[in-house]
C-alpha cells in the first residue's frame, strides 16, 4: 500500500462550503463503491477555510493519473458526483496545467526512523 496526500480548494462562499460538507455527510452509495473498485482502501478529507488536503491509501501499483480514471467510468453516479463536486472546488494555485486535485509531495514519515 501506498500513501497519496492532495490538495485543492473550494469555492470561497460560506454557502458553498456548508453545502459541498453536507454532500460529504451523505455520500452517494455509487461514489463508494466506485473508490472502492479501483483499489482505495481508505480516504480521508480535511478543510481549513477554503483549502482542501486528501489522503488516500491504495495498491503500490496505482497510478493517479490513469486509475482515477477508471472511478469516473465506474458508473454515471461516480461521473454525476465527479462533476457536482467540481462546481465547488477550484484549482489549487500550485497545481500543474490540467491537475484538478493537485498532488502533494512527501517530505516526513515517522516510519523513516
Amino acid at each position: 500500500m501506498k500513501s497519496l496526500a492532495m490538495t485543492l480548494d473550494l469555492v470561497d462562499d460560506p454557502e458553498v462550503i456548508a453545502k459541498y460538507k453536507a454532500y460529504h455527510r451523505e455520500v452517494w452509495p455509487e461514489v463508494i463503491s466506485g473508490l472502492h473498485s479501483i483499489g482505495v482502501a481508505r480516504m480521508k478529507i480535511f478543510l481549513l477555510g477554503t483549502r482542501m488536503f486528501m489522503y488516500l491509501e491504495v495498491p503500490d501499483e496505482f497510478d493517479l493519473a490513469t486509475d482515477f480514471q477508471a472511478y469516473t467510468d465506474s458508473s454515471p453516479r461516480a461521473k454525476e458526483w465527479d462533476e457536482l463536486m467540481r462546481n465547488f472546488q477550484s484549482q489549487a494555485p500550485e497545481a500543474k496545467e490540467g491537475e484538478w486535485w493537485a498532488g502533494m509531495e512527501e517530505v516526513f514519515d515517522i516510519d523513516w526512523f
